[in-house]
């Protein structure tokens, strides 16, 4: 079965980012002029996916605001003869079809895949985690999408990390198919560096069966209360595969202030309008 829709988990409160966060969705802050998700939604919808379920929280209608029509800003820009930016704005709102649905209660990434069961229905789909930014000359889930057509099962991304990032991952043991995919034996969270098996941690794209809402219904909540997607990630890769693709291009985990400033940085430095004057203002600064 094609894989046609995506969920993106958009909710939480974004501490690391306070203060700003108290006002705006962390997933709205902006790499240089585009706020993080849509980066994500981008690329599915460069994937050919068809529809979007992003999962949010109460008091986060920015995020839902963004992909919509803004009516005001496109007639005054059509006033003004401002037609490449009104054309870039319509795209935004043009891009993909997009559902919302409400996690109301911050339990867990399972949990937030979960509110999108209706949503999404009895079909395999794809997570995004809006913290992680690839830039690639082509998307990565659409490869991923390839893989789950060959393979099935569960189909995740991976890439490799220095020693000291270890133990705040997940982390898999591979068995090598190829250089870039791999079947995974098991999946370890957040182990010590002595008993990780591998380097190669789990990055937020994800391609899943339906039976992943069965075992995420089924899967008890840790010590927190938070349901996490991997003991139901783990029960699928028993009983249909789960695969690790290595992904190529650049990747950034947005969901700290560095790393969202990195990616910034680096979006800026590829952009024709301001990447020369930024390396120029760079060279001088340091």
């Amino acid at each position: 079965m094609r894989v046609r829709k995506a969920v993106i988990p958009a909710a939480g409160f974004g501490t690391r980012f306070l203060p700003v966060t108290r006002t705006i969705p962390k997933v709205m802050l902006p790499i240089v002029d585009l706020p993080a998700i849509h980066y994500s939604v981008e690329e599915a919808a460069e994937a050919g996916i068809e529809h979007v379920v992003l999962v949010i929280s109460r008091g986060q209608e920015a995020t839902s605001e963004y992909f919509g029509r803004v009516p005001a800003l496109e007639k005054a820009l059509e006033d003004r003869g401002n037609t490449a930016l009104l054309e870039r704005m319509l795209a935004i709102s043009d891009m993909i079809d997009i559902t919302f649905v409400y996690q109301d209660e911050p339990l867990g990434l399972g949990h937030a895949v979960l509110m999108a069961r209706e949503a999404v229905g009895d079909e395999p789909f794809a997570v995004f985690l809006p913290d992680d930014i690839i830039w690639s000359d082509t998307p990565t889930i659409g490869k991923m999408i390839d893989i789950y057509g060959e393979r099935g099962g569960a189909v995740i991304s991976v890439k490799e990390v220095p020693d000291e990032a270890v133990p705040s991952l997940g982390i898999v043991d591979p068995e090598r198919i190829t250089d870039d995919l791999s079947r995974i034996r098991r999946m370890v969270e957040k182990p010590k560096l002595e008993d990780a098996p591998s380097n190669l941690a789990i990055i937020g794209r994800y391609v899943l069966p339906p039976e992943i809402f069965q075992e995420i219904e089924r899967t008890t909540p840790g010590a927190i209360g938070e349901i996490q997607l991997t003991d139901a990630l783990d029960a699928i890769r028993e009983s249909q595969g789960a695969y690790a693709y290595r992904f190529p291009g650049e990747h950034f985990d947005v969901g700290t202030p560095l790393g969202m400033l990195k990616a910034s940085v680096y979006a800026a430095l590829h952009r024709d309008d301001i990447g020369q004057d930024l390396r120029d203002w760079l060279r001088d600064t340091t």
